[in-house]
């Protein structure tokens, strides 16, 4: 793997660890199985592409594709908490729904931002390009963790680790559960749109389909980074996602440079393949290293 290939991975890997960030939201702290990702991913793109056509200043136009995604999540938690309809359903609703919305705000299947201005065009150049993008993504990554990790400590950020820990407790306690899954959901949809707002400025355009299989990537991200850095602290366990993000993109450029898969006729058209399989050994890694320290305990 060339050294390109390894900032380009790194940078794409950042970009998820914002996907990532947000799925732990949903997924893990609220317990909320939510697919609005795949919708909100490419909504943030197309705000945000949108809006540095129309010649917002792109940090500005990244905010409003990042409030897009949280008025996405907002809906999908008000299906749920005010209409009663089931979390996953809801999260499908919204999914498809985004769809048309992203066309609508395009105008059509794809938006090229080539020659605009984006949040890389002032400290970027052709001498330092494959890795002064990683570094102004890792500056917003980081900012996004220590926003986390504060949110996390704070009244709300508790109440809202009670509501998905367990809800009837919760409600018991007095927490306004509804009002806490809504802004979590808010909270990590806007993440996750974000990811989508850099995406498009580094891609050089938005697309419709850049969030096919948003979701699965966050997954991915959030079971390797918990298998690797088992933690319950949280400013260890929104690192750790980082970390599986960022891994899990390594992993798929390895997969996709290996001589050794090209040998046996894999290549870049297999990509959803092998990300369908490391999902897969991500999921199954955690219960076999269960296994394997139980039996060795009782040995």
């Amino acid at each position: 793997m060339s050294l390109i290939a390894f900032f380009g991975a790194l940078e794409s890997g950042l970009i998820y660890g914002l996907v990532a960030l947000g799925v732990l939201i949903s997924f893990r702290t609220l317990d909320f199985p939510d697919l609005t990702a795949d919708g909100s991913f490419p909504l943030g793109g197309a705000v945000a592409g949108i809006s540095i056509i129309a010649g917002i200043n792109p940090w500005l136009a990244c905010l409003f594709g990042m409030l897009a995604g949280s008025v996405a999540g907002i809906v999908t938690a008000w299906l749920h908490v005010k209409l009663g309809i089931l979390q996953l359903l809801a999260s499908i609703l919204v999914m498809v729904a985004l769809y048309s919305v992203n066309l609508r705000i395009m105008g059509a299947p794809n938006l090229p931002l080539l020659g605009e201005t984006t949040v890389f065009s002032t400290l970027v150049n052709d001498s330092n390009g494959f890795w002064m993008r990683c570094l102004i993504i890792a500056v917003v990554v980081i900012v996004a963790k220590l926003f986390l990790d504060w949110f996390y400590s704070t009244e709300s950020g508790l109440s809202m680790r009670a509501t998905g820990s367990n809800l009837r407790m919760a409600q018991a306690q007095g927490i306004n559960t509804s009002k806490m899954t809504v802004i979590g959901m808010a909270i990590s949809n806007g993440l996750i749109a974000l990811a989508g707002a850099l995406f498009v400025q580094t891609q050089g355009g938005a697309d419709i389909s850049i969030g096919i299989g948003t979701i699965v990537i966050g997954l991915a991200a959030v079971i390797i980074g918990e298998t690797i850095i088992p933690a319950k602290r949280i400013w260890l366990i929104t690192f750790a996602v980082i970390l599986g993000a960022v891994l899990y993109k390594l992993f798929i450029q390895v997969a996709l440079s290996s001589d050794t898969l090209r040998s046996i006729g894999f290549g870049p058209q297999d990509l959803n393949l092998i990300t369908a399989l490391l999902v897969v050994a991500a999921l199954v890694l955690p219960k076999a290293k269960t296994k394997f320290l139980s039996r060795k305990v009782r040995a």
